[in-house]
């Protein structure tokens, strides 16, 4: 079988004569499913690293400064992370492709007969796993595979039933998901004795379960503790991954919110490796735990305040500046009052980025969205968001202790969910955990597709530091 092509099939469709491309696509068999697609792309990409070893196993990198093992080790090559890749001016780039260039490309909504036009999730996470572009047909495949996956069993339902209405979700989504091993497959096979060369494939088989599952876990707890939902999480199999998701949340009658949930999911999938949710996945899974518990402590990395939490902080904030200065604000207004914040030694939360130079391409994903949908168009809060982005930068800019006065995805990311209806922000951490499984659960496919090894760091002391740079 052949592994899909490497040329963009938009990028045929646009060049070649009807009778070239009809006999092009006479001459390639596509993958059925993902899981086929993933074992023709895993031959290549060992030989690639293969190659890598044999010829620069002793280059460097970079020199590592005390400023990296003091700060965080932020901006160390030390990781492989084969989903994205995040550039400081260019921005996330999944395989090669812009957020821009997948919004083209990735199969939608409406490719598959669907309400709705955006990309769908299960079309970004084939594109993480195997780096070719997939057929509406080969996505079609897969949202029916993760529907048929997609109900909990009973046992994980009565565990989500009994925690108390005043536990975190985040606390209850990461219980919920690591209780869901109980099933894993790749501790199964482990114990029985599996090949190294053949780890991937139930971690795989984890992996697709626990992203078919994870809308129903997070469904049930919205239910539990917010009384919103359907309260069953019923799966219907014609639907893809977040049509069901937001039918059991409650919102599958709004075509909008459906729609913004499949564009939310899919950008959040993947932001390379090095951040706390996804290193933190890698880094368990490193020491062979399964991908529900791997990703389980990822969760529970994404629950801290300095990141998946951060979207609520710009509510609180941008709803601090509304009972402020009002819903309807000058321009002089909103500058005044970014003065005002950062003049008291806080920071504009929703602006800045760790790595980024530029304006984050998924609030600019997200901002398009806003601009393009009525019902959202003239929110009060949406229009106060898009307002600030273009006034914040400039205000921002004057300080030349801040060297990114651009808006990250969190600037917009919880204004939508507002908007809609889910104005439940302690909730809002869960809906980006849904999402990350599409980056953090591919990586450890390819981890245990590549042999990676344990991850162990080494580690120093005050004092050993104090006698190394004597």
């Amino acid at each position: 079988m052949f592994a899909l092509t490497s040329v963009p099939r938009v990028a045929l469709r646009a060049s070649a004569p009807a009778k070239q491309w009809a006999a092009a696509s006479q001459s390639i068999r596509h993958a059925s499913t993902l899981k086929e697609a993933v074992a023709e792309a895993i031959p290549k990409k060992q030989e690639r690293l293969k190659a890598l070893k044999a010829k620069h196993s002793n280059t460097s990198l970079g020199d590592i400064k005390l400023d990296n093992l003091l700060g965080g080790m932020r901006g160390l090559k030390v990781m492989l992370w084969e989903g994205s890749v995040l550039d400081a001016e260019r921005g996330i780039a999944f395989h090669g492709k812009s957020i821009p260039d997948c919004e083209k490309e990735l199969p939608s909504a409406k490719d598959l007969g669907l309400k709705g036009k955006e990309m769908l999730p299960e079309s970004m996470l084939w594109l993480l796993l195997t780096g070719e572009v997939p057929t509406a047909d080969q996505v079609r495949g897969l949202s029916a595979e993760l529907a048929s996956k997609g109900k909990l069993p009973s046992y994980v339902e009565k565990i989500i039933d009994s925690f108390p209405k005043t536990l975190h979700p985040m606390t209850q989504f990461a219980a919920a998901t690591a209780a869901l091993n109980h099933d894993s497959a790749f501790s199964a096979a482990y114990t029985k004795g599996i090949k190294k060369a053949e780890y991937w494939s139930p971690t795989f088989d984890d992996s697709i379960d626990l992203i078919a599952k994870l809308p129903a876990v997070a469904a049930r707890i919205y239910y539990n503790v917010h009384g919103k939902g359907d309260g069953k999480q019923a799966i219907d199999p014609n639907l893809d991954l977040i049509g069901n998701f937001s039918n059991m949340l409650g919102y599958g009658d709004s075509v909008g919110m459906t729609d913004f949930l499949r564009l939310y999911i899919a950008i959040h999938g993947d932001h390379e490796g090095g951040n706390v949710s996804a290193h933190t996945s890698h880094l368990v899974g490193s020491a062979l735990s399964d991908p529900f518990l791997s990703y389980s402590a990822a969760l529970l990395g994404l629950a801290g305040p300095l990141h998946g939490l951060a979207n609520q902080e710009v509510l609180v904030w941008f709803k601090g500046m509304q009972e402020s200065i009002g819903q309807e604000a000058s321009d002089q207004q909103i500058e005044k009052y970014l003065e005002d914040t950062l003049a008291s030694g806080r920071v504009v939360p929703g602006y800045g980025h760790a790595v980024l130079r530029q304006p984050d391409p998924r609030f600019s994903a997200l901002s398009r969205f806003y601009e393009q949908t009525p019902e959202l168009r003239d929110q009060p809060l949406v229009k106060m968001v898009q307002q600030v982005s273009k006034i914040a930068p400039v205000v921002l800019g004057r300080s030349n202790k801040i060297k990114n006065p651009f808006p990250n995805v969190d600037a917009a990311s919880g204004a939508g969910l507002t908007a809609y209806g889910m104005t439940e922000m302690n909730f809002y951490t869960v809906v980006f955990g849904v999402s990350r499984a599409l980056g953090a659960l591919p990586n450890l496919v390819m981890a245990r597709a590549l042999g990676l090894p344990i991850e162990r760091p080494k580690s120093m002391s005050i004092e050993a530091l104090e006698k190394s740079l004597k």
